[in-house]
């Protein structure tokens, strides 16, 4: 159930009986060759939103606007510091227990939230705040693993091109087609949590946007599986 679909009364009536929300997380940055801008942002948002109905749950819209400044030297991106995101989720957070919502699911999409998030949350004790990203379900890191195994790497990876391929649209490999260079284990632990450099070093060493993922791995028929996947764990996380 969207929260920006909703009436007023609808709300007062819903929080007589539930005081959960879910909130996705995502960002606006480049994604390669073949994904989508916002890419991070529709991954969050159709997951949540699909999980939101199951569980009879609201959602509120996500927020797209994140720190990405990384890949700003890639045009299409759009950045906002750290400072300026962890006010915006504090200001909702607050707006959300002020109106009786006191257990808030973060469902991440863009792994330079996860910081800034958790740092929200522990201005909010009284609240049952929890944050997640949908590649961090067992059931979704299983299909991950067995469709796309190293393959994945860390951006652009073939599982959110291939959400976006099953829930909007299907772009020509182009560059894609052939594979980026694998990344290693040190490198993976180094920058894990989108833990990159200056924009133009970044691009200098990715320069088309990938990050040791073979994006053209993607599939629409493997997008829906992993929507499902996720989907079915959230709600079942949401109702407790």
């Amino acid at each position: 159930m969207r929260l920006d679909l909703a009436t007023w009364q609808e709300v007062d009536a819903y929080l007589k009986q539930s005081d959960h929300i879910i909130i996705p997380t995502g960002s606006t940055e480049q994604h390669g060759p073949m994904g989508l801008i916002g890419t991070d942002a529709l991954c969050a948002e159709e997951i949540a939103r699909q999980a939101g109905d199951v569980a009879g749950g609201y959602v509120a819209p996500v927020l797209a606007y994140t720190p990405a400044p990384f890949n700003m030297s890639f045009p299409g991106t759009v950045s906002i510091s750290v400072s300026v995101f962890e006010s915006l989720v504090t200001e909702i957070v607050a707006g959300l227990v002020h109106h009786g919502f006191g257990n808030i699911y973060f469902l991440n999409g863009h792994g330079a939230n996860l910081e800034p998030l958790k740092r929200v949350a522990t201005g909010f004790p009284e609240v049952k705040i929890r944050i997640k990203s949908w590649w961090d379900f067992d059931a979704v890191n299983v299909l991950r693993d067995e469709n796309y195994g190293d393959w994945e790497g860390m951006h652009a990876t073939p599982s959110e091109v291939a959400i976006t391929q099953a829930t909007h649209r299907t772009l020509p490999a182009g560059d894609a087609e052939q594979p980026p260079e694998k990344l290693t284990a040190d490198y993976i632990k180094k920058h894990s949590g989108d833990r990159h450099g200056p924009p133009d070093e970044h691009r200098a060493q990715f320069p088309d946007g990938r990050v040791g993922s073979h994006s053209a791995l993607a599939s629409a028929g493997v997008g829906q599986e992993i929507i499902d996947a996720a989907v079915a764990a959230l709600a079942a996380e949401f109702q407790d």
